[in-house]
């Protein structure tokens, strides 16, 4: 696995780190789970980082791998049945050992594929079987990689420049164009072009140029055992415990705060909420700053300037465990993206039984059964996601539908699934291994 400009291991919801750290990190342990032996390359931003950390794997009954138990499976010739390998997690340096924005990132690619390469070079001959790159950059590392080991480059690329550019908010920069460039090469090279929707599939088709035959469509995991249904009273406690306030309709968006992520469109909603006289619910807003670093304090500003500043609580990103608890406490989960390739938080959302209300783009509109286990707005008119907010929260019935109904909405989305398709996708990718030039 490749992930080069954010790690797995890294905290999602600010910065770089998103449902893309979920996705590659979740992927890795379930495909570990039937056996494979994963390792995943990501830049190292500290020189303090571990170069190799391993997270532990299990034996045939269950236990959890010692470091020597764990030294010898990695070194074996194949996996005993029902041991779960560990995971690798590599801290390539490449570049100063610092953050970088993703636009310098290619300055420093070529370190990263010298880097991956090295590790390589001291396993024995064929030890790498597929490359899955993930994000454009990593693309351009997994057709070096894979064009010198001979071996299937699998590609996923979360987002596409060309989709975000057709989706700017207003004062919102471009993508460059050395991005959509980066992009074609990838997907002409690319053996196998993973989509996470059949959206995103026309998109790689349509705006890229992508072979029909080499793109396949798996849906991305949730972890349905950490994200399900509570009683009623293990909601309250929930609130309790979060300092949410008992008798208050509550709103959450969790993701980072950015200007595609759109969560400015929920603090004018409350604004007019507001002026219009209508009962206003708390929002709150967990997550931090992405790209510019003083998206947080323009929101923060935007609360005053609409008026709704006692009725905004921004929080930091929550960990997998307390992001569960968070949806728990919520009456709706809202996503009004504007532009957002699959929506893992809305996945979420419904596996813990919330509805969810979400912007009618991407992938959001095949995770969201509209009208069922929540509802799809067209557009990003504050006036409209305040109408809609109102209407939801007013009828106590329906949203109570609405939440027993997004649990089955979210039981498809299952990573022992995802990993059994990204198996079978591996397997074809082989067999259409393309020439090397």
């Amino acid at each position: 696995m490749l992930s080069v400009h954010t790690s797995p291991l890294e905290q999602p919801g600010t910065g770089d780190a998103g449902g893309m750290n979920v996705y590659v990190l979740e992927l890795s342990k379930a495909l570990a789970a039937r056996g494979a032996r994963v390792e995943v390359f990501t830049r190292a931003t500290s020189s303090d980082l571990p170069e190799t950390v391993v997270l532990p794997g299990t034996d045939a009954d269950g236990r959890e791998l010692d470091r020597a138990a764990s030294r010898e499976v990695l070194l074996a010739q194949d996996v005993a049945p029902g041991v779960v390998p560990p995971v690798l997690v590599h801290h390539v340096p490449a570049g100063p050992f610092e953050r970088l924005d993703k636009n310098d990132l290619p300055g420093v690619l070529c370190g990263m594929a010298a880097g991956v390469l090295r590790t390589e070079s001291a396993r024995r001959p064929g030890w790498y079987d597929v490359v899955h790159s993930h994000y454009w950059l990593s693309g351009q590392v997994g057709r070096i990689a894979a064009d010198r080991w001979e071996v299937p480059l699998v590609h996923t690329a979360h987002t596409l420049a060309r989709v975000k550019n057709a989706a700017l908010a207003p004062g919102d920069e471009a993508e460059p164009a050395a991005r959509e460039l980066g992009e074609e090469h990838v997907v002409a090279e690319a053996d196998a072009l993973v989509a996470s929707t059949p959206a995103e599939a026309r998109e790689l088709v349509e705006l890229y140029g992508a072979d029909p035959e080499r793109v396949h469509v798996v849906e991305p995991g949730v972890d349905l055992r950490r994200f399900a249904p509570v009683p009623p009273e293990q909601r309250a406690a929930a609130r309790r415990d979060l300092g949410l306030p008992a008798d208050r309709d509550v709103v959450l968006f969790a993701g980072r705060i950015q200007a595609l992520k759109a969560p400015d469109v929920l603090v004018r909603a409350l604004g007019v909420l507001k002026a219009t006289g209508r009962p206003v619910p708390l929002l709150v807003v967990l997550g931090g700053p992405s790209g510019r670093s003083t998206s947080v304090r323009e929101l923060r500003a935007l609360t005053h300037v609409t008026g709704v500043e006692d009725d905004v609580l921004l929080r930091p990103p929550a960990d997998r465990d307390s992001l569960a608890d968070w949806y728990h406490a919520a009456d709706l989960v809202a996503m009004p993206s504007r532009s957002e390739s699959f929506g893992l938080v809305a996945a979420e959302a419904q596996a813990a039984g919330v509805p969810v209300l979400a912007a009618a783009v991407g992938g959001l509109r095949s995770i969201v059964d509209h009208d069922v286990s929540g509802r799809l707005v067209r557009g990003h008119d504050p006036a409209r996601w305040a109408d809609e907010i109102a209407d939801l929260l007013a009828d106590r019935d329906r949203l109570a539908a609405m939440g027993v109904a997004a649990r089955p909405a979210a039981e498809r989305f299952g990573w022992d699934a995802a990993a059994d398709q990204l198996l079978k996708v591996y397997a074809v990718a082989g067999e259409r291994l393309r020439p090397r030039d």
